[in-house]
């Protein structure tokens, strides 16, 4: 019995975490960048910004590089200024980004192979989570004895009624 109060509280703690974790993952920028990037054109502006919002620090883990302090963030945005400058293309900033840091530099990784777990992997522990309390609970219930009282059980519960009525009054 026990068991089964440990088992659920853990699965509930985890679908908590798993529930909650994107709300506190939304937090707003923590720093500007380090140096403010001059572009030449507003396509060239709004590019940059687009890609420096998707785009992942490898280091924070759960920024963007907007957001990130880290010394590698501040590289990549001098790097993508640069082949925005150059004239590159969105997709081709992306490209050279996913060829040196993988797919782990976009947020929104493409869904194949090396990523169904990280793209399907918390739906199917919810999942789980709630098969594995729905068969506790089934369990426990079944387990719990509905027989009426016997007639000692019954004047026991009406002389302790009588004395908490006795006593609150």
């Amino acid at each position: 019995m026990n068991r089964h109060r440990i088992l659920a509280t853990c699965v509930l703690g985890w679908s908590a975490l798993f529930l909650t974790g994107p709300v506190l993952a939304q937090s707003g920028p923590t720093a500007p960048p380090s140096e403010p990037m001059v572009f030449a054109t507003e396509e060239q502006e709004a590019s940059y910004q687009k890609l420096v919002r998707e785009l992942r620090c490898t280091v924070c883990q759960n920024q963007n590089l907007i957001e990130s302090n880290a010394p590698l963030a501040s590289d990549l945005r001098r790097q993508i200024s640069v082949m925005i400058k150059d004239g590159a293309q969105t997709d081709e900033v992306v490209e050279y980004m996913v060829a040196r840091y993988g797919d782990f530099v976009l947020f929104r990784p493409p869904k194949n192979a090396t990523t169904y777990l990280l793209w399907y992997g918390p739906g199917a522990l919810m999942v789980i989570g709630l098969a594995l309390l729905g068969w506790i609970l089934w369990r426990r219930r079944s387990q719990v004895a509905t027989a009426p009282l016997s007639v000692e059980e019954q004047q026991r519960l009406r002389r302790l009624l009588d004395d908490d009525e006795k006593g609150s009054s």
